[in-house]
């Protein structure tokens, strides 16, 4: 059997948490295969970032082709992008390769450090007519100009209501000609979400290299998060990681 090779671009979290550390736990669990990109190096715990060093765009290409011309890819994950220069870079090459891409629009840490500035934010442009899917929580949604523009932009959105007040959470995938699902769940009482949207968007990415719908895709990756919620190994003293490695049977 050939196992489904997902190239994770995104930033490196050192406290394994989230970022491509998420990315290849979620792709493991999940039977896929996790390849990299490294767009910025952070050094960071539960309770923030304390520094970001970003490698030269050129780099993060490098890194993109090595992985593209030797190993070969079913599907494309970006999350951290870094810099304008890299987002750009990166769109630029990623035009060039025949995967669907899951867009995870990473702007603000789940700590609250910001890990975008607005000239980044503004070169996310191309890399979200690109993707397959974008995946805004209501803060980013915000600021890339609701949800009317950026549905108006993107192919597809899963909107995800984690920010939302209330006991139930609902998230919506909206493509082209409006809402085609929507997902309530109860809301998982636990501070423990670091790396919720990065684990999201690579279980949505790996479900698509292995030839599931959009739709069943999306499923199939909420009901990971919420495991890897529930099971969460309370490291740190803040916002602590989740628990992919309990989860099974999905």
């Amino acid at each position: 059997m050939v196992i489904a090779r997902i190239l994770c671009i995104g930033g490196s979290d050192s406290s394994g948490g989230a970022g491509v550390q998420a990315d290849i736990k979620s792709i493991t669990m999940l039977g896929g295969f996790a390849t990299t990109a490294i767009t910025a190096l952070t050094a960071q715990n539960t309770l923030g970032v304390d520094e970001i060093w970003l490698p030269p765009a050129s780099h993060v290409v490098a890194q993109i082709s090595a992985v593209v011309r030797d190993i070969g890819v079913d599907a494309i994950k970006i999350g951290m992008i870094g810099s304008a220069e890299s987002a750009n870079a990166v769109a630029e090459k990623l035009a060039t390769i025949d995967a669907p891409i899951v867009f995870d629009p990473v702007m603000v840490a789940t700590s609250g450090a910001l890990l975008a500035d607005s000239d980044t934010m503004r070169a996310f442009a191309r890399l979200i007519k690109l993707a397959k899917l974008v995946t805004p929580n209501l803060p980013e949604l915000a600021a890339l100009g609701g949800e009317a523009q950026l549905c108006g932009e993107a192919n597809a959105v899963l909107i995800k209501g984690g920010h939302s007040d209330g006991d139930i959470i609902v998230d919506r995938f909206v493509g082209p000609d409006g809402e085609v699902a929507r997902w309530r769940d109860t809301r998982i009482d636990t501070i423990h979400t670091h790396g919720t949207g990065c684990t999201l968007a690579s279980a949505i990415a790996c479900g698509l290299g292995q030839g599931m719908t959009m739709v069943d895709a999306i499923a199939r990756a909420r009901a990971f998060v919420r495991a890897a919620l529930i099971n969460a190994p309370g490291l740190g003293a803040g916002h602590g990681p989740m628990g992919h490695h309990a989860v099974r049977d999905l």
